[in-house]
């Protein structure tokens, strides 16, 4: 089989186009797109902000970026530049889901509203009583949520 110019972009026209596929089993992104295409992460919150203050600030398109197929927005340049400069310091855990749905092995939305940081991690939840339940044994939570992540983070949400 040759393989011409003509194949190779069809190849890796349809590798771009499954990668947004791909991070959505990864990460929790919202169901509308940012304006380059990538899925919204933590619902447009500013990331910097959250993880390090706690403090749910909403990001602006102005001051996207986008890691890993997953836009996220920055409520200022500064916070942006932080992001990129070490992106993993300041992404959620288990992809933004819900820290406490990972822990009984499913995918739930994480809402920033309802956050902590442990040991610097960021950890979301998707409501209060979800939260509640958490903070009533945060360590064995974040213990079970550590054991099942491997085995559901490539898993569409639909099959868990």
């Amino acid at each position: 089989m040759r393989v011409t110019p003509l194949k190779l972009a069809l190849a890796a026209l349809a590798i771009g186009i499954a990668a947004p596929a791909i991070a959505a089993d990864e990460y929790n992104v919202s169901s509308g797109y940012s304006l380059d295409g990538a899925g919204l992460g933590v619902h447009g919150v500013d990331t910097v902000a959250l993880s390090t203050l706690n403090a749910v600030a909403e990001g602006d398109a102005k001051h996207a970026v986008v890691h890993d197929g997953v836009a996220y927005y920055f409520a200022s340049t500064i916070a942006a530049e932080r992001f990129k400069a070490d992106p993993v310091k300041y992404l959620p855990q288990y992809g933004g889901f819900c820290a406490y749905a990972v822990a009984l092995g499913k995918k739930l939305d994480g809402d920033p509203r309802y956050a902590d940081i442990v040991d610097g991690k960021l950890y979301l939840f998707v409501n209060a009583a979800v939260f509640e339940r958490y903070l009533a044994d945060k360590e064995n939570t974040l213990r079970k949520a550590e054991e099942q992540w491997p085995q559901i983070k490539h898993t569409p949400v639909e099959d868990l």
